[in-house]
């Protein structure tokens, strides 16, 4: 079973139309969907904004549901020249940049307990996302850090300084709070994220008018995806 989680519903509500075999149940607040989604058995779920929902989402939907894996797919905000509206970036690793114990020595982003800056997404989960994205039209697709924070970045300030300190080429709320519970689970991940904004100074308004486009490429890219695994299931080890 693969685990879909979305921030928003214009990020999961497209999923769930698609989705057959239909059951929906609440927990903890959050109502998640169990189905057939392009021929894999899927549950899908909107953790609602920031760190702490998502992470409230993602523990009750390993503990529930023991998903093999789980996907966070949705949009965010842009980082660096190369990376524009519109295009896609897959997690190689993701960073909470609101973590800073460097008071006590730590650097900005460590983890305590699990001693991790980066945390690694998926290898395997986030090539199979790359190929599904091959000849998405007018989409560039990169891979690489995506910082999270219980913020919405809306300053230039701010955005060099998560290139310059993480390398981070895309900035949300969720992904590194899901990642953090996946690993800890020993559960695959993967982050993918459509770019809405450029996360700078006009990042609020580009993001009320491109929200909508991005969310339905993340979602076409998450359907290409799970086509894929039904496509060669007889010839993949299953994920």
């Amino acid at each position: 079973m693969i685990g879909i989680i979305g921030a928003m519903d214009v990020e999961i509500e497209g999923l769930n139309a698609l989705m057959q075999q239909k059951e929906c149940e609440k927990i903890s607040g959050i109502t998640f969907t169990r189905g057939k989604l392009m021929g894999k058995d899927c549950v899908t779920a909107v953790a609602g904004i920031g760190k702490v929902n998502a992470a409230v989402c993602t523990q009750t939907m390993i503990l529930r549901y023991a998903p093999s894996a789980v996907i966070n797919s949705g949009v965010a905000g842009g980082i660096g020249e190369g990376v524009h509206i519109g295009d896609i970036v897959l997690a190689g690793s993701v960073v909470q940049h609101d973590v800073d114990c460097s008071p006590l020595g730590d650097p900005k982003g460590f983890i305590p307990g699990m001693d991790l800056v980066h945390i690694p997404a998926s290898q395997r989960l986030t090539s199979l996302l790359a190929d599904a994205a091959q000849n998405m039209q007018e989409t560039a697709v990169h891979t690489g850090v995506i910082v999270t924070g219980d913020q919405f970045i809306n300053d230039s300030k701010t955005l060099v300084q998560l290139k310059e300190t993480f390398g981070g080429m895309a900035c949300e709320m969720e992904g590194g709070s899901i990642g953090q519970v996946c690993y800890l689970n020993g559960v695959e991940f993967a982050v993918v994220r459509a770019i809405s904004d450029n996360a700078n100074d006009d990042s609020h308004m580009d993001y009320n008018k491109f929200v909508d486009i991005a969310a339905e490429k993340s979602i076409a890219l998450i359907c290409r995806f799970l086509e894929n695994l039904s496509a060669s299931i007889s010839k993949t080890e299953p994920v």
